[in-house]
């Protein structure tokens, strides 16, 4: 038998420093084995991360995702690439989450230092298919990120 896992303080504060410490400025803790239906995982979330607009298109990939500490800002895209929704998500605000369906164009934006995340979906992982990325958005690592990912901020400002 497991052991329960708690989404605590000290959790968040090792997923902040981890975090802070990577080059992609994001640490994923998981909850669940690769091969499980149901992937659970805690994220910390630094503001230099950069979690480009995508969209899951198969049927069984909607995605669930909270705000445990600090806040993000959700931005929902339409295929052109308009903005066509914003919604500041914070741990003990008036918008704690969402459950976004499938085929939904979505961006991450963090608004502060040290967030964490708890997002719920679908397994097995796999990485974003044909169509899924979006073709108007810079892809990680470009140059044009830092400069998208300001943009993104300016939403919530």
């Amino acid at each position: 038998m497991s052991t329960p896992r708690f989404l605590d303080q000290a959790l968040f504060g090792e997923l902040a420093s981890q975090a802070a410490a990577s080059p992609r400025k994001r640490q994923h803790h998981n909850f669940h084995a690769m091969e499980e239906p149901c992937h659970r995982l805690a994220v910390g979330l630094q503001p230099d991360t950069y979690i480009p607009p995508h969209r899951h298109l198969s049927a069984d990939k909607a995605e669930s995702l909270l705000v445990l500490k600090g806040r993000l800002g959700l931005v929902i895209f339409d295929d052109r690439g308009e903005v066509s929704g914003t919604r500041e998500l914070a741990a003990g605000g008036e918008c704690v989450g969402v459950d976004l369906p499938p085929g939904v164009f979505h961006a991450l934006v963090v608004l502060e230092p040290d967030s964490v995340l708890f997002e719920c979906k679908a397994g097995p992982y796999r990485p974003l298919g044909e169509g899924e990325s979006a073709p108007w958005a810079p892809r990680e690592g470009d140059e044009a990120v830092p400069a998208y990912r300001a943009w993104m901020a300016s939403l919530f400002s």
